[in-house]
């Protein structure tokens, strides 16, 4: 939509204009940034249910405070596309999520506004305090501001920073509780309104600071424990809010987040208060676009979608892998009672919606809380069932002591399913899943497999829930490839499958690489090269008899792995050939020792040459020194 549409977005600049605005023209503001955003993410989709959520909160913050000065640390960052429209970026924002625009995330590098980048949960309130202490060492100006959800509020960092920061008691340090499900707090009320504007006032806190003081000098710290016991009693029968008291934040809540007037006075007399403070503020997801507040969940993260509608516009023709796990895992369910199912807050992501509807007393979803999922799982194993896990790539990093220590080093038999492993797209480097080859790896005990199509990734899930040993399956976002037969079959661990036979050079693809192996024999069979192509579908334990075979037999190996160079499936093969006095040639394809942008995956893999083509020319010059013309199929 061109800005020169919008009345009020149209003229101003930055969020240094929001004062001079009068209050119908900072409405008039708040439903432009909402129809800009659906307008924009309709295109190209995001995370417009969180973004629409805190379009006052955004605004309110930035009266209140100057990011040139305040520090405004927002938890992953997905729901501040208001917060970036305001902060110099508003022409660029059509571009966002697009291949070299702007970020669906905070980011760093992108603006001096981005106080801290982030794609995984949890991280605001940590990151904030480090910026207020580290402001107080250097005697720096300036605010502290962490925003941050309560589905974010559940993992144990958020509580480890909450715990660090009552202890320390930092002045302009505030907390924003942005409560959108209703989860903590009763309905917002007149009464809780009317409180919240008594306990920021400076006619009560300037007068409770003044008897702290008072009675700390008297009765030293037993008095002023006694003045917070009797203040929590007090709040505790008008507001929800003792937890975080006892966490030695004075709690202010709940405040309309919709409220955008009551929201900038609040924060205001908050600036006026001593010690760490949390504000609890409710919000509507999706709000002011009907089928985001009618159906928040799909629009938390949306592919593009029809503005009027709500729909998406792209209709896969194949099921996704996510619901080619989740279809196998309920069929399988159906006969096995030990089969249980866990997720770390991402049961629609991960296609286990109906295993939570069909067997309810099965399935956890713990909250965002991975470390937890992964030793909970492991205990369940303990006790004899058959937990499956399921992570998306990038989030399991943040489990990873928890999947060395709880679950490989017992020898439990958890089986991880590592759903969005590879490249993702539009969502960038904090959650493109290449990792998790290179630190499964390391581990002993544990097996790692990656399914060539949708049949297989069935067949290893049965396989990986009777083997009784920890299992890990990984395989992409989108489309599921190949056809799905009916029934299951084991597959021997450790076995690799030569699908088409070649001679002198062989390409030992891993998951989604197979399709791309295939297609570079299909390229450089015009060039009069046989290439062997081997669905190498376990990366650990690897097939050494056939591997054996496979270097007898041919000068040139290729490994394709969408994952990590370093420590990968590459890395494994060349650690055999070098152990074993081999002397083939190894040529390696994967994702190389950087973090990548966003964009489309097909646009990504351009820019590393890791198309089937650009593997194929690379393949042959190198092996034949000479150029390689691609000729495209008619």
């Amino acid at each position: 939509m061109p800005l020169k549409n919008f009345k009020v977005l149209n003229n101003i600049n930055d969020y240094k204009d929001l004062h001079k605005l009068s209050k119908e023209e900072i409405n008039t503001l708040a439903s432009e940034l909402r129809e800009y955003i659906i307008e924009v993410t309709s295109k190209n989709g995001g995370h417009i249910g969180p973004s629409l959520g805190v379009v006052e909160l955004t605004i309110a913050l930035l009266m209140a405070f100057d990011p040139e000065i305040d520090r405004i640390v927002w938890d992953i960052g997905h729901q501040a596309y208001a917060y970036k429209i305001l902060t110099g970026r508003k022409d660029e924002f059509p571009t966002l999520r697009q291949y070299k625009g702007i970020s669906g995330f905070l980011k760093r590098s992108e603006s001096k506004y981005d106080h801290f980048g982030a794609g995984h949960s949890s991280t605001s309130i940590s990151a904030a305090l480090g910026m207020r202490v580290g402001k107080d060492l250097l005697k720096k100006e300036g605010y502290t501001v962490a925003v941050i959800g309560d589905g974010a509020m559940t993992a144990g960092e958020a509580f480890e920073a909450l715990n660090n920061a009552g202890w320390l008691d930092p002045s302009k340090f505030i907390v924003i509780l942005n409560d959108n499900q209703m989860s903590i707090s009763p309905n917002v009320g007149a009464l809780y309104t009317y409180f919240n504007k008594i306990i920021t006032n400076q006619v009560f806190q300037k007068p409770r600071q003044a008897l702290k003081e008072i009675l700390d000098k008297i009765f030293g710290k037993q008095g002023t424990k006694l003045a917070r016991k009797l203040e929590e009693y007090i709040k505790g029968l008008f507001a929800p809010g003792v937890i975080f008291e006892e966490l030695g934040f004075t709690y202010v809540g709940t405040i309309d987040g919709h409220n955008l007037f009551d929201l900038e006075k609040t924060l205001e007399n908050v600036k006026q208060m001593r010690g760490p403070i949390l504000i609890h503020v409710i919000t509507q997801k999706g709000k002011g676009y009907k089928p985001a507040e009618e159906n928040p969940t799909p629009f938390h993260g949306m592919s593009p979608f029809d503005k009027i509608t709500g729909e998406p516009k792209k209709s896969s023709v194949n099921p996704s892998w996510s619901k080619v796990f989740g279809k196998a895992l309920c069929e399988l369910a159906e006969k096995d009672e030990t089969i249980v199912a866990i997720t770390p807050a991402m049961r629609e992501g991960s296609g286990l919606l109906e295993f939570s509807q069909r067997f309810p007393d099965r399935f956890f979803d713990v909250g965002i809380a991975e470390q937890h999922a992964a030793t909970f799982a492991g205990g369940l194993a303990v006790e004899g069932l058959k937990p499956v896990a399921s992570f998306y790539s990038t989030f399991l990093q943040r489990a990873y002591d928890q999947v060395i220590h709880d679950i490989a080093l017992q020898k439990l038999p958890v089986v991880f399913a590592i759903d969005r492993a590879g490249l993702v797209g539009a969502d960038g480097p904090t959650h493109h899943g290449v990792f998790d080859i290179s630190f499964l790896r390391a581990i002993p005990e544990i097996i790692i497999s990656a399914p060539k199509d949708a049949q297989e990734l069935r067949d290893l899930l049965y396989t990986a829930l009777n083997s009784g040993k920890p299992f890990a399956i990984r395989y992409p976002r989108g489309e599921a490839v190949g056809d799905i037969k009916e029934g299951f079959k084991e597959i021997p661990i450790g076995s690799w499958e030569v699908l088409e036979e070649g001679k002198d050079i062989a390409f030992l693809a891993v998951g989604r690489y197979v399709q791309k192996a295939l297609e570079v024999r299909r390229i450089l069979k015009t060039k009069g090269i046989d290439i062997t192509v081997v669905n190498a579908r376990f990366i650990r334990p690897i097939d050494k008899e056939l591997l054996k075979h496979i270097l007898n037999t041919h000068q040139f190996i290729i490994t394709g792995e969408d994952g990590s160079l370093n420590g990968g499936f590459g890395s494994a093969i060349a650690e055999f050939i070098m152990d074993n006095d081999y002397e083939n040639r190894l040529i390696r394809f994967g994702i190389p020792d950087k973090f990548i942008e966003h964009g489309s995956v097909n646009l990504l893999e351009k820019d590393l040459g890791l198309l089937p083509e650009q593997i194929a020319e690379n393949i042959y010059k190198k092996i034949f020194n000479k150029d390689f013309v691609f000729m495209k199929k008619a």
